[in-house]
């Protein structure tokens, strides 16, 4: 017999945007049980606690039921200690450029979970994106 019941959503915000660092220096994000040349995690990085770099970055104007249109997607790249790490997710302008420096901001929600095919109790809805750094 399974459980059937749907997961409870966590209630509280995420304390951190989660990278971990693997045994043979290499950082990434998200984490995985086995980095680079089948490294391990040996500790966990905050990423929320630096800036990044807009590598690239693209609208969208078609996107999935939930998601704002349009939806300004950015590809960005932290320096943690002389070691980069790449993630991706939403920006919170669609004026932006790459090179431009942004920072991740916590969101209490991504997409409607209204409008998603999945139970809205299934899964979080929140996370983070970047925003652009006033100089």
């Amino acid at each position: 017999m399974t459980d059937e019941s749907p997961r409870e959503r966590p209630t509280s915000p995420p304390d951190s945007l989660e990278a971990v660092r693997y045994d043979d220096g290499s950082i990434g994000y998200p984490g995985h049980p086995l980095g680079p040349n089948g490294a391990e995690p040996v500790e966990t990085v905050d990423l929320s606690e630096y800036t990044a770099e807009i590598v690239t970055w693209t609208t969208s104007t078609a996107t999935p039921p939930g998601v704002r249109e349009p939806n300004t997607l950015a590809i960005v790249e932290f320096d943690v200690d002389g070691d980069s790490v790449r993630a991706i997710g939403q920006v919170t302008t669609d004026d932006v450029e790459i090179g431009e420096r942004v920072r991740p901001v916590y969101a209490e929600q991504l997409r409607d979970p209204n409008a998603a095919i999945r139970a809205a109790a299934s899964q979080r809805w929140d996370g983070f994106r970047f925003e652009p750094v006033e100089n």
